[in-house]
């Protein structure tokens, strides 16, 4: 018996002797490298010469670029909450080229969707929706989709609701058990299982991170669920949702499609 306590006394003081070591050693591990937002690779990249740079302490996208921040974050399909000391982005060797005319790599103009007074056609490849009228672009806005294990489905889909306080009933924000925050959603599919898909609001890191639905800027979101201390400023996703529904910005309950409205088609590839 004296013989087991002594080994039990021996294992007991090697463990503490261990655990400074073990502390120490996970002190000393390197952070995660930041994603880079240069690593995405899409086909208008080859539109624009541009070149990677890693953000230092103390340098901002408005510090970086003036006027013209917001015009190299949607070439980047980045907010402003994404880019911190490290980070990798894309900076146009010439700014004229994504701020004389708004970047956008989707069609000016579609003539096959010249009979539709409203057509929402989604880029996946190049992570970029265009909003057209009788077929002619209105705007285009940069996106987040479904990251790899979550696609986003591709073909043709139809606006079918919309909710501008919608939360998701399946994901919270993380580390948290707060409903993640949907806002500014545009229903587009809902599956045999119930599950739906929306274009809504969230946070735009510079590559696909969704679990399948099509995210839009929305720093006000930002602001109030993750104390992004910005004044709000990029709302892609509020002014996507009052092009789809205009008479809604006042009205606070979700609504299905008006069954005598136009069909708005959605076309994602």
């Amino acid at each position: 018996m004296a013989a087991k306590t002594k080994f039990i006394l021996f294992a007991i003081l090697i463990a503490f002797a261990m655990f400074p070591a073990v502390s120490l050693a996970a002190k000393k591990a390197p952070k995660p490298i930041p994603k880079s937002a240069c690593k995405p690779s899409y086909p208008s990249d080859d539109w624009v010469e541009w070149s990677c740079h890693r953000m230092k302490g103390n340098e901002t996208p408005e510090k970086l670029f003036g006027e013209h921040w917001e015009a190299v974050l949607r070439f980047n399909r980045i907010d402003r909450r994404h880019i911190w000391e490290g980070k990798y982005i894309k900076i146009p060797a010439n700014l004229p080229d994504v701020t004389t005319l708004p970047f956008s790599p989707m069609p000016k103009e579609a003539i096959n969707y010249r009979g539709y007074p409203k057509y929402v056609l989604i880029n996946l490849k190049e992570q970029f929706i265009g909003a057209y009228e009788f077929g002619e672009l209105k705007f285009s806005i940069p996106i987040a989709s479904g990251r790899a294990g979550h696609t986003t489905p591709k073909g043709m889909f139809k606006v079918l609701g919309g909710d501008k306080n919608h939360e998701s009933n399946l994901y919270k924000i993380e580390k948290t058990d707060i409903p993640y925050p949907m806002h500014w959603a545009v229903k587009f599919y809902t599956t045999k299982r119930y599950v739906s898909f929306w274009i809504h609001g969230r946070d735009l890191p510079g590559y696909p991170a969704s679990h399948g639905c099509v995210g839009l800027y929305d720093e006000e979101m930002q602001r109030d669920y993750y104390d992004f201390d910005k004044e709000p400023q990029l709302m892609d996703a509020k002014k996507f949702y009052l092009w789809i529904f205009p008479d809604s910005e006042n009205n606070e309950k979700p609504h299905d499609y008006p069954k005598n409205s136009p069909e708005i088609p959605v076309e994602i590839f």
